[in-house]
């Protein structure tokens, strides 16, 4: 007995029931792919790291602490930038497994794999098996999902609401559908979800990708497509789920209303004109105060896609010679999926941008990627002796690099052999400039399992024509991407300050400063769960949620950690190497005891500590 199914090319293909079998096969294949890279990152993560890494992972642990899960707080002040979703996330997996630093990456690689299967579920119900599959291939093994889950942001959670919500709207269209109004509902949840996670930019984006695709097709005066489209009851379950939360830190932070365009520190406007307007509006048009955050150039924001796309974007050009037409489901699928990356990557064009800000149309190019791999043309094959190539170039340099630093020592940590980029570090892969050749000495063993990553891929694509080229691919990149992973546990000491924590832990009792902002010793108070001193810390993220009313007085001058420095009572401060001269005129090189180094920031505390209280003293 044969059945339909819808191919790339918008015809139909048939198969026995054995195919259907193999449909089944080929998504748990994906599951697979995806879980390889990402639960093996929790089974053994690197520490979390100093900045928002860490800070996620400690609001979570002060929701569950406080009892407070409407304000999030760092140090007892009030943090009024995000909605709160991840951190409920994070907080669940911490009552489910404890407060762990493992356990707080849970909700992102469940989602990262939880994006893949949807991709590739929304590929098949598309194209075809063969089609999703590849588009599931694309999103579980290419480097920015990767890259950018390395960190506790909730972006793939949201790019998994925007991919659900896009796949459940052209299935409330398709006119086959035999549950619009299932679909109808799943459309608006996945809305009202991505509402908690990043706000309006949830809804903005699929609105306007729909609109967009509506117009296009001359649909948007339909009143048969907004009947099906259900949109009075769909408002009805965004704000059922969206609104309780928005509503409650509204009444929780006053005062409540505001809408003054002016961002001017020390101000204190209340929750909904620092949400709303300074977080939204006024950072769109990047006249949002403080300005803590830096941009991609728009030019490479564009052209960087290709890279978090690799290896699978060597194939994207083989999806331009597809039909775009809305005559069937296939052409319906990728004129939406351009729509929407069209529509995200315009956007930020007019906007600050982050690198992974794209993340959004990431299933929509894996969509397009994957029907293109199942056309098969000659394009297609030239992306692979492409790949050939590029895996043959990436070897030879990874194991010229592990020749040259064959004899290169490696003292203390890697932190020693890195240059110092500062003005980047508000762009999320600025510390990737920090990078010497010095350095790979340290990185041997991540570098020799990378180098025999692109062998494995360079010798799997020799064969274009072969049908097992594209699992290749993938296996090339998981082992990439745990290459990465031991990397980034070489990097613990510079990334994360976790040394320090652990030799503060073997030390007597004592109040914790921390030299000037939060994010630079953030894994501090995550490791240790306990407030600190900010010594001139009243800056950047926490600028505004300390002038709120009844903030905890959680910052020192200079005069005042003098005066506590020089008190009987002992304190110990995390400093930045670069830091330690400014310490030294306050208070005298003398009465700076260092107890430990690491990753160029420093322990240090007011009053000697011998040897002999060290649980751990030889």
């Amino acid at each position: 007995m044969e059945y339909p199914v819808k191919t790339v090319s918008g015809l139909q293909e048939t198969g026995d029931r054995s195919r259907a079998v193999n449909r089944s096969q080929l998504f748990w294949l994906v599951v697979l792919f995806a879980a390889a890279v990402y639960l093996g990152c929790i089974l053994s993560p690197p520490s979390l790291m100093d900045d928002v890494d860490a800070v996620q992972a400690q609001i979570a642990h002060n929701m569950i602490s406080s009892g407070d899960w409407v304000t999030a707080r760092l140090d007892g002040v009030a943090y009024l930038e995000k909605p709160p979703l991840i951190y409920w996330m994070i907080a669940v997996a911490y009552k489910v497994f404890g407060v762990h630093d493992w356990a707080a990456r849970i909700p992102i690689a469940l989602s990262a794999i939880a994006l893949c299967f949807t991709t590739a579920a929304f590929g098949v119900w598309a194209f075809g098996r063969r089609a999703g599959f590849y588009a599931g291939l694309c999103m579980s093994t290419c480097i920015g999902l990767f890259l950018f889950t390395r960190i506790l942001v909730p972006d793939v959670v949201l790019t998994l609401t925007i991919v659900l919500a896009m796949w459940a709207f052209l299935r409330v269209l398709d006119e086959e559908e035999p549950h619009p109004r299932a679909w109808a509902a799943i459309l608006a949840a996945s809305l009202g979800v991505g509402l908690l996670l990043k706000s309006l930019i949830a809804i903005v984006f699929p609105a306007a990708a729909a609109i967009i695709y509506l117009l296009c097709t001359r649909q948007i005066f339909s009143a048969r497509m907004w009947k099906r489209l259900r949109p009075l009851s769909g408002l009805a379950i965004i704000l059922l789920i969206a609104a309780p939360w928005h509503i409650l830190a509204t009444l929780r932070n006053p005062p409540y209303f505001s809408f003054t365009m002016k961002s001017i520190p020390g101000e204190y406007h209340g929750f909904f004109w620092f949400f709303f307007i300074n977080e939204q509006l006024l950072r769109f048009l990047n006249l949002r105060s403080p300005r803590d955050y830096n941009t991609v150039p728009r030019l490479y924001f564009w052209l960087l896609n290709l890279v978090w796309l690799f290896p699978w974007s060597v194939y994207l050009p083989a999806a331009l010679k597809l039909s775009y037409r809305p005559v069937d489901r296939a052409g319906r699928t990728r004129l939406l999926a351009l729509c929407w990356t069209g529509f995200v990557l315009v956007f930020f064009t007019f906007s600050t941008t982050q690198e992974y800000y794209s993340m959004p149309c990431y299933p929509a190019l894996a969509l397009l990627i994957g029907s293109g791999i199942a056309w098969n043309g000659r394009i297609v094959r030239h992306g692979t002796r492409f790949l050939t190539v590029a895996c043959s170039i990436a070897a030879l340099a990874a194991i010229a690099i592990l020749v040259a630093v064959r004899h290169v020592p490696t003292p203390g940590d890697i932190s020693q052999a890195l240059s110092s980029n500062p003005e980047a570090y508000t762009l999320s892969l600025g510390h990737m400039e920090d990078l010497t050749l010095k350095s790979f000495a340290y990185l041997r063993i991540p570098l020799a399992l990378a180098a025999a990553s692109f062998l494995i891929g360079a010798i799997g694509t020799v064969r274009t024509t072969s049908k097992n080229v594209y699992v290749t691919v993938a296996i090339m990149m998981v082992v990439f991407f745990h290459a990465a992973r031991l990397a980034m546990i070489d990097f613990d000491p510079y990334l994360s300050s976790r040394p320090l924590v652990n030799k503060l832990l073997q030390s007597p009792k004592g109040s914790l400063i921390v030299d000037h902002h939060y994010y630079w010793f953030s894994s501090v108070f995550f490791y240790t769960d306990r407030t600190a001193l900010l010594l001139n810390g009243r800056y950047n993220n926490l600028v505004y949620g300390s002038y709120a009313p009844n903030t905890p007085n959680v910052f020192l001058d200079d005069s005042q950690f003098r005066r506590l420095w020089q008190s009987p009572e002992r304190y110990y401060i995390f400093a930045k190497d670069t830091g330690v001269d400014h310490l030294e005129s306050l208070v005298g090189k003398n009465q700076l005891n260092l107890l430990e180094e690491s990753g160029g920031k420093v322990l240090l505390t007011n009053h000697p500590v011998s040897s002999s209280v060290l649980p751990n003293a030889p």
